[in-house]
């Protein structure tokens, strides 16, 4: 089975289009989103009808935040929930789906487990929120608990950080491994990485394909000055936001 990826979307509908794309040219028809479809980008409600067709969305700290009240958001990250959830609400992009989305994000579930995969959106210890950074393999206590959590594979995002953290406490990078990692009997954390809002210093989108007992990380070039432009043109959505994409931080 092939199966792709893909997490932290954020309203960011040029990287989802060119994501899907790459997707559907390696011919694989089943996809995983790992939460945040919104925030922070300018097409929430586009993002969120393309991602309404995928196989399993989780519910990302994003998805939530505009469903209830932000909680230990930024001001630009809760400024830009607001906004997004007026769209939402007073939606001219197919109003008549304006009911369903909500429907949608209000159903998505905070884990999934599977045949010992585990799919989240921050961590196996708190599914919604926890973050688990590159730098967290020095914190033992730490990351032992969340292994402990684990049966044997966990995918997640939130960091916007793709990498493959090990029980043995390694952290490596896709660029460290080629792009490509062989599952075998040690437990692992994947970060699947982001499609709308990089922050490794890469500004293409990136995904994971998972095919068997191996993964590869997935780089996507896609207009990102187009996207930026589009978080100029609305007040409520800070320049920084469009800024940051051009140079994945």
């Amino acid at each position: 089975m092939k199966r792709a990826l893909i997490s932290d979307i954020h309203s960011n509908l040029e990287g989802l289009e060119a994501v899907l794309a790459d997707i559907r040219q390696q011919g694989i028809n089943e996809i995983y989103c790992l939460g945040d479809i919104i925030g922070y980008g300018p097409n929430p409600c586009e993002c969120i009808d393309l991602v309404m067709q995928c196989d399993l969305c989780i519910l990302g700290n994003h998805d939530q935040g505009a469903l209830f009240d932000p909680e230990g958001f930024n001001q630009g990250a809760e400024r830009a929930i607001f906004w997004t959830r007026e769209q939402l609400e007073n939606s001219r992009v197919n109003p008549a789906n304006s009911a369903a989305r909500w429907e949608f994000l209000g159903e998505l579930p905070r884990n999934k487990r599977e045949d010992g995969l585990l799919f989240v959106h921050g961590s196996a210890r708190n599914p919604l929120n926890e973050y688990v950074f590159p730098e967290d393999i020095y914190n033992q206590r730490k990351m032992e608990k969340i292994f402990s959590l684990i049966e044997r594979f966990c995918f997640q995002g939130h960091t916007h950080v793709p990498g493959v953290f090990t029980q043995s406490l390694n952290f490596l990078s896709p660029e460290e491994i080629g792009y490509q990692y062989q599952l075998g009997d040690e437990k692992i954390m994947v970060n699947v990485g982001s499609v709308g809002q990089p922050r490794d210093g890469d500004r293409r989108a990136c995904y994971v394909v998972l095919e068997d007992d191996r993964l590869t990380f997935r780089r996507v070039e896609y207009p990102a000055e187009t996207t930026r432009d589009k978080i100029y043109a609305i007040p409520e959505l800070e320049n920084f936001l469009g800024d940051r994409l051009l140079v994945g931080r």
